[in-house]
């Protein structure tokens, strides 16, 4: 008999703020954590917005002598599993760190270090590379710093799985609790931008302005020209909810279930039919045994893409279209960009939406580009017990997640709801 799998904790590093609290006020007050990025000159570039991460300091998550050796991805991913086994109340000791692991999504890495890292071994050969480069250049090397730095022994895996990472880490490490080969599992995902990173994007016109027109991350409106780049880490602490029960723990909420799907698609493109993520819809409705009217909130993968948008709200459509109750849907990359491992960030957005009954808004959303029931500019506040989370990736691949509401469970106030 398969365990139920819920979110007991919660740990971000975000351009909206670090730790669940500065996160939520800023990410449901409808602050935008988009600038322009003063990191680095983007003179030359059409492109000059990011959502970078400024208030974070590893100093207040991660022991000198391990920070040292980490690089600036793994340094976010470190912090945000920290905070979420403190968040879950999870204390690593020698009785349990075996059956306690990491599942983390990582699409692109650490481009600052694999960028210094080549530049090193062809411009002054192999003998004057750093040795310190080399292990952070590797996608796993997040989750491996994160066991070494908190000590757990158990699984340790990275899912490489581009705009689909995070999801896809998440319905693994909860698959891992479900059959037993884990009591905790920290979750999600993690990517940063960096300088050689951005140029390689606005060289493939991957970001806004794509048209020439206005710069901005506009998800699903008619004036949509592209992502905005983003950075950040989101980490989820999953258990069995008999596990988190018995220790006295209050979940967010419960994992429903999960369905992933793909279509065609050419690497970087996007296929023109709906299906695959119509199926990846349906196969999570199905593992949660809902039907499509029994859904209150979608949060959405759209980042202002105009193949990407298009796609996802034709899936809607077809989804959620003729019922009778339509969701309220709305995409937080509007305020957070596009990191392209956004989903362990969004999956604890959606933890604390259907805790607190807040729905985030869709900044940028002004003109919708289908008549679907969107949260816009402003926040809503309205109850979800059944909330679904996609993830949708170039090359046609999909996932889609459904996250649930507990009785029980306590709003920011410290109020059961």
């Amino acid at each position: 008999m398969t365990k139920d799998v819920v979110v007991s904790g919660v740990g971000m590093v975000t351009p909206l703020g670090t730790g669940k609290e500065d996160f939520a006020g800023n990410l449901f007050t409808g602050r935008s954590g988009i600038q322009p990025i003063t990191a680095f000159d983007t003179s030359r570039f059409a492109s000059k917005l990011g959502a970078a991460v400024t208030d974070f300091n590893p100093k207040d998550f991660i022991s000198i002598r391990n920070r040292r050796r980490m690089d600036r991805l793994s340094l976010m991913t470190t912090a945000s599993a920290r905070m979420a086994l403190d968040d879950a109340g999870v204390a690593i000791t020698t009785l349990n760190r075996d059956r306690i692991g990491i599942i983390l999504g990582v699409t692109y890495g650490s481009t600052d270090v694999a960028a210094r890292f080549m530049g090193a071994l062809f411009t002054e050969g192999p003998n004057l590379v750093s040795p310190i480069l080399v292990p952070n250049t590797v996608m796993n090397a997040p989750a491996g710093h994160a066991s070494i730095e908190l000590g757990f022994r158990g699984i340790n895996s990275t899912v490489n799985h581009h705009e689909v990472s995070a999801e896809t880490a998440i319905a693994y490490a909860a698959a891992e609790i479900q059959k037993g080969r884990a009591d905790v599992m920290l979750a999600g995902g993690a990517d940063i931008f960096s300088a050689f990173f951005f140029e390689i994007l606005t060289h493939f016109k991957a970001l806004s302005p794509m048209d020439g027109q206005e710069e901005g991350a506009r998800p699903f409106d008619v004036r949509r020209n592209g992502p905005v780049v983003g950075e950040g880490a989101g980490v989820l602490c999953l258990e069995s909810r008999e596990h988190a029960l018995a220790r006295g723990a209050i979940p967010y909420c419960e994992i429903g279930g999960w369905g992933l799907s793909s279509s065609p698609a050419p690497p970087t493109d996007w296929p023109s039919d709906p299906k695959g993520p119509v199926l990846a819809i349906q196969r999570a409705l199905a593992a949660a045994g809902l039907l499509a009217d029994q859904v209150d909130y979608v949060s959405a993968s759209a980042n202002g893409g105009r193949k990407l948008d298009g796609l996802e709200a034709d899936a809607l459509s077809r989804v959620f279209g003729a019922q009778p109750k339509q969701p309220l849907i709305s995409s937080i990359k509007g305020a957070l960009g596009e990191s392209f491992s956004s989903g362990g960030i969004r999956a604890a957005a959606m933890a604390l939406s259907i805790r607190d009954s807040i729905l985030p808004p869709t900044l940028g959303l002004k003109t919708p580009l289908q008549p679907l029931n969107f949260v816009m500019e402003r926040r809503m506040n309205a109850p979800v017990v059944n909330g679904l989370l996609n993830g949708f990736s170039s090359g046609g691949t999909f996932a889609s997640m459904v996250m649930k509401r507990m009785d029980g469970s306590t709003g920011l106030d410290g109020v059961v709801r």
